[in-house]
């Protein structure tokens, strides 16, 4: 079954964003990079390896992480941990759709990644990058807490080289005078 339809829109980005000059990106990607806020989307035991991850042992905030956002809105970042079955795959979509952009999601475990052991049973989802696309992929069953900082790690690495040209569509002149304020007359 595919579910090529039910993927998302890609990522778009307000017209006026994508001319910042090169500096302020890097002071941008910068920002972004060491303050995620995560949304963790726990379905399964990878959950209790996120929850060990953000314990004084491993204290994945020196990174600058900050577990448990109070929501999807205020997420940066959704950890989807454990077994999505087909009954759990449109509410992953729908907080996906809820953060606001740029969001990122990492897939930890194998139950996430492919469907695990339980990749051949009628009610799971063969991966949650089906529902939603997926930045890093931490594989394991379930994954130990030093594998899930390895992965934030890597996801760090990414935005720190993201490019908004190259992570959004190209605007159009349209798109960049549909964002202002028409001049006096509506004469443009």
């Amino acid at each position: 079954m595919t579910r090529s339809a039910d993927l998302p829109e890609p990522r778009r980005l307000g017209a006026l964003a994508r001319l910042a000059p090169e500096p302020m990106k890097v002071v941008l990607n910068w920002g972004r990079r060491y303050s995620l806020w995560v949304f963790n989307f726990g379905l399964a035991c990878c959950a209790i390896e996120f929850i060990a991850a953000s314990m004084a042992r491993h204290d994945f905030i020196r990174l600058g992480v900050i577990p448990f956002a109070p929501g999807p809105r205020q997420a940066d970042l959704m950890i989807v941990s454990g077994t999505v079955t087909d009954k759990m795959a449109p509410a992953v979509k729908r907080l996906y759709e809820q953060m606001p952009e740029p969001k990122y999601v990492i897939s930890f475990g194998a139950c996430s990644n492919c469907g695990g052991p339980y990749w051949d049973s009628y009610a799971v989802t063969k991966g949650v990058d089906q529902i939603i696309p997926v930045d890093v992929y931490v594989p394991g069953c379930p994954p130990r807490p030093e594998a899930l900082l390895q992965g934030i790690l890597k996801l760090q690495e990414k935005i720190a080289q993201e490019s908004t040209a190259e992570r959004y569509a190209p605007a159009s002149a349209a798109e960049l005078r549909s964002g202002l304020v028409p001049p006096p007359g509506g004469a443009r």
